[in-house]
């Protein structure tokens, strides 16, 4: 296993610290990065995992809903805590808090629910595009960068993410469209954990989400003027598949106005089954 990977799943192993009030309470450490930031997925990850822990087994989650409310420190400890909102008879919510200094960072309601039957149809995968064998993994496209963000993007990340129709690390090419695919899948084998699966594919949703708003500009991560910061992030999961298989990430970008843009993502599994759909706002900032 890799360092990387290693240090993904570390993450997101909470503790229970035994505390209870009204609320259940889990601490988690943070992920090292070059900003000192807390990345938005790594919370989102593990608001999942400490609200799985108050819900049955027998009830998977269906949507999550959350709320970045001040930047993270990514040097140090994360405190969560669920609060049991309902226990229904198919369907569970909570809400997940996290916290860093006594105060919150993210706020989540998420809702569980057991296996049933009913309607079944969705928007079909894309087959017009390559396949993951045939595009650079990021380590490919910047390994060779002297940049401490670059060396964590290519070294220290758990998922090897291969853009189409390119990624957009240093400069945009081609069309200045709003919308990419990205292929992604955890670097090695993840524990056959459905619910680590879910949290894994909610951590890695955070990633490139944002990018198809940056191609329809021309902006590029390497822009030294560009402020980023992801405001809401909401995610449905349709079916169930393992983070540690290729998917297909596709993304696009509605609108963006006010120094916000909206983007759209859908997740498929090789078969081309719908497997998760996405949404986010965040900041997006440059100079005029």
């Amino acid at each position: 296993m890799s360092d990387a990977l290693a240090g993904f799943l570390t993450t997101l192993d909470l503790v229970d610290t035994g505390a209870r009030t009204t609320e259940d309470i889990f601490t988690g450490p943070s992920q090292s990065m070059p900003n000192g930031r807390v990345f938005g997925g790594q919370v989102l990850a593990q608001a999942l995992i400490a609200a799985t822990r108050t819900v049955d087994d027998d009830r998977a989650v269906h949507s999550l809903h959350g709320y970045f409310l001040r930047p993270g420190d990514a040097s140090a400890d994360i405190t969560f805590a669920v609060d049991r909102i309902h226990d229904g008879r198919s369907f569970t919510t909570r809400r997940a808090q996290a916290y860093q200094n006594g105060v919150p960072i993210l706020s989540a309601i998420l809702s569980f629910q057991t296996a049933d039957s009913g309607l079944e149809h969705q928007i079909e995968m894309p087959t017009d595009l390559p396949g993951p064998d045939e595009l650079p993994s990021a380590v490919e496209v910047l390994s060779a960068v002297d940049h401490p963000v670059a060396r964590t993007w290519a070294r220290e990340r758990a998922f090897d993410m291969r853009h189409v129709p390119n990624p957009i690390y240093f400069s945009v090419e081609g069309e200045r469209e709003a919308r990419q695919a990205v292929w992604i899948r955890s670097l090695g084998a993840l524990p056959d954990d459905p619910d680590l699966h879910r949290a894994a594919l909610v951590y890695a949703s955070d990633y490139t989400i944002l990018e198809p708003v940056m191609r329809r500009h021309g902006v590029s991560w390497a822009r030294p003027d560009l402020k980023m910061a992801s405001l809401d992030h909401a995610m449905w999961w349709h079916r169930f598949a393992r983070a540690d298989e290729w998917l297909l990430y596709t993304q696009s970008s509605p609108s963006a106005s006010g120094g916000r843009g909206l983007a759209l993502g859908r997740i498929y599994d090789l078969g081309g089954r719908l497997i998760a759909s996405v949404a986010q706002e965040g900041m997006v900032r440059v100079k005029d």
